[in-house]
C-alpha cells in the first residue's frame, strides 16, 4: 500500500548528551510534575537531578511523583493525577522507561478530566467516554530503549481490579518534546537491556507483518530491525558501548514511529494478558517467551512468507530463502542476548491460566487481532501459549 497518515508534532532531541540541551527549549508550562518509577535508578545515577536542573534553568518549578510500577496501575495513575492537580502543575515530564512514559501520559489526561481513568478506555470493561479536556502537555525523557512511547500517542495501563491491561490512543497524548539520550541508557543492566530491546524489535516486526503496512511503516520497521540486530548483542555485552546503545535507541525511536503510521499485531495482545495476570512480568520478557510460538503459528499458516524472509535477512541471515529462516535468525539473536531460555514457569505462570489469558487478550485488545494477516481463533491463541510454555 502507498497510503498512510502521518501527524508527528513531537520535537525530538536525539543523541548522546541531549538532555543537557533541554533548557534551551521552550517549555509548555511553568510547573512540572516529574513522573518516575518506584525504583532507584533515576535518583541513583543522577538522571532526576539533571532533569530538575534543566527544568529549573528553563524557568520551571517541579514536583516529584515517584510511584510508577513496572506495569503501571490505574490506581497509581489516579494518584499521580491528584498530585498534579493539587499542585497546579501545568505540564508533565516523564523520566524513565515505557512505564513512566505511559503513566505520565495517562496522568496528564486525568489531571484535567473528571471521573476514573477506566471511564475513558474503549476496550474491555472500559466505558469509552469522550475526553472533554485537553490533557496536560508531556515531555518524555527516555532512559531505556524499548517502547518508543516518547514518540507516539499511546499508553498502556493495567486495571488490577479486573486483570485488564489495555492500550489507549489519543491524539493529544503525543509528547511535545522527546529526549532520547543514549548516555542515560548505559546503566540499564544486561537482562533488562535485552528485554527492552526485544520489545522495540517486536514493535517493528509486528509492524512489518501487520496487514496495515505501508511504504512508510516498512521503511521505519526494517531499518529498526537491522539496527537492533547489529546493536543489541553489543549493548547487552557492554552497557557502556555508546555506539551500540545509539543503534538500539535509534531503532526504538523508529519503532515508535512504526506504531504511528502502521499497526501492531496480536502478539502484543497475548503478552498484555500475561502481564495483566502477573504484574511483575516484564513486558519484553513476555514477548520473548511468546515470540517463536507466535510467529511459528503465522508461518505455519503461510502468512506473509516474503516478509518473513526479508525480516530474516534484516536480522542478519543473509542466505534466508524460506519463512522458517526467520525463526532461526530470531532464536540466534535471543541466544546472543542470553534470553533464549526464558521460562513462563519462572514467573509463576501456569498452564491452567491459558484459556483465561486467551479470552482476556481477545476481550481487552481484540483490535490487534484484526491486524493479523491470518486470523487466530481462541483455540489458536491457547495453542500459542501452550507451545511457548516452559
Amino acid at each position: 500500500m502507498m497510503s498512510f497518515k502521518m501527524d508527528i508534532a513531537t520535537k525530538l532531541l536525539f543523541g548522546s548528551g541531549q538532555l543537557n540541551n533541554l533548557h534551551q527549549e521552550e517549555l509548555p508550562g511553568k510547573k512540572a510534575l516529574i513522573v518516575i518509577s518506584n525504583g532507584t535508578s533515576a535518583k541513583k545515577y543522577g538522571y532526576l537531578e539533571k532533569t530538575e536542573e534543566q527544568l529549573k534553568k528553563a524557568g520551571a518549578e517541579t514536583v516529584l511523583f515517584d510511584q510508577i510500577e513496572a506495569n503501571p496501575l490505574k490506581s497509581t495513575v489516579m494518584a499521580g493525577a491528584r498530585m498534579a492537580a493539587d499542585n497546579n502543575c501545568d505540564f508533565v515530564v516523564a523520566l524513565g522507561g515505557g512505564s513512566s512514559m505511559d503513566a505520565a501520559k495517562s496522568i496528564a489526561l486525568m489531571a484535567v478530566n473528571e471521573g476514573d481513568y477506566w471511564d475513558y478506555i474503549p476496550g474491555g470493561t472500559g466505558k469509552g467516554k469522550e475526553v472533554k479536556n485537553t490533557p496536560l502537555p508531556v515531555i518524555a525523557i527516555t532512559t531505556t530503549a524499548g517502547t518508543g512511547s516518547e514518540i507516539d500517542r499511546g499508553t498502556v495501563i493495567t486495571n488490577s481490579e479486573t486483570n485488564e491491561k489495555i492500550g489507549f490512543i489519543h491524539p493529544d497524548l503525543l509528547p511535545e518534546i522527546a529526549v532520547v539520550d543514549p548516555e542515560l541508557m548505559t546503566t540499564v543492566p544486561p537482562k533488562y537491556t535485552a528485554f527492552q530491546g526485544f520489545d522495540a524489535l517486536f514493535h517493528s516486526i509486528e509492524g512489518y507483518l501487520s496487514k496495515f503496512t505501508n511504504k512508510m511503516s516498512d521503511m521505519y520497521a526494517i531499518t529498526a530491525v537491522k539496527n537492533i540486530a547489529e546493536g543489541l548483542p553489543k549493548a547487552v555485552e557492554n552497557g557502556d558501548n555508546l555506539k551500540a546503545r545509539e543503534k538500539v535507541a535509534f531503532a526504538n525511536t523508529l519503532s515508535g514511529l512504526v506504531m504511528e503510521v502502521g499497526a501492531l499485531t496480536s502478539q502484543h495482545s497475548l503478552e498484555h494478558a500475561m502481564s495483566a495476570f502477573h504484574q511483575e512480568l516484564p513486558h519484553g520478557s513476555g514477548l520473548i517467551m511468546l515470540s517463536r510460538a507466535y510467529f511459528g503459528k503465522m508461518i505455519e499458516r503461510g502468512a506473509a512468507e516474503e516478509r518473513f524472509i526479508e525480516l530474516a535477512k534484516a536480522l542478519g541471515k543473509d542466505d534466508a530463502e524460506k519463512a522458517e529462516d526467520f525463526l532461526t535468525a530470531l532464536e540466534q539473536l535471543q541466544q546472543k542476548c542470553g534470553v533464549a531460555e526464558l521460562k513462563m514457569s519462572n514467573y509463576g505462570i501456569k498452564e491452567d491460566e491459558f484459556e483465561a489469558m486467551a479470552e482476556n487478550a481477545r476481550e481487552t485488545m481484540g483490535e490487534l487481532f484484526q491486524c493479523d494477516r491470518s486470523e487466530l481463533s481462541l483455540e489458536d491463541t491457547v495453542d500459542i501459549y501452550q507451545k511457548a510454555y516452559k
